[in-house]
C-alpha cells in the first residue's frame, strides 16, 4: 500500500518537479559516493576524526559530504 501511495505522489508532480527531484537526487548520490571513495582511499592519519564517524556523517543528505570535504580531510 505504501508503494502505491508513493507512486501516486510521484505521478502528481509536474514533469519539471520530477526532473528537479531527479537532478537533486543524482547530485546527492554523486557527492556521497565521491566522499565515501575519498574516505576509503585516504589514510586515517589524513582524516580529522574517526573514519567510521565520517562514513556515517557522509550519509546525511548534502550536508554530510560537503562537511567531509570541507573539514573532514586534513590538508598537507
Amino acid at each position: 500500500m505504501a508503494k502505491k501511495n508513493l507512486k501516486q505522489q510521484w505521478d502528481n508532480l509536474s514533469p519539471s518537479k520530477q526532473a528537479g527531484t531527479m537532478v537533486l537526487a543524482s547530485i546527492q548520490l554523486s557527492l556521497a559516493v565521491s566522499a565515501w571513495a575519498d574516505l576509503a582511499a585516504r589514510p586515517a592519519s589524513q582524516v580529522n576524526g574517526r573514519k567510521g564517524m565520517w562514513a556515517v556523517i557522509i550519509a546525511v543528505n548534502f550536508i554530510g559530504p560537503i562537511a567531509y570535504f570541507l573539514i573532514g580531510r586534513r590538508r598537507s
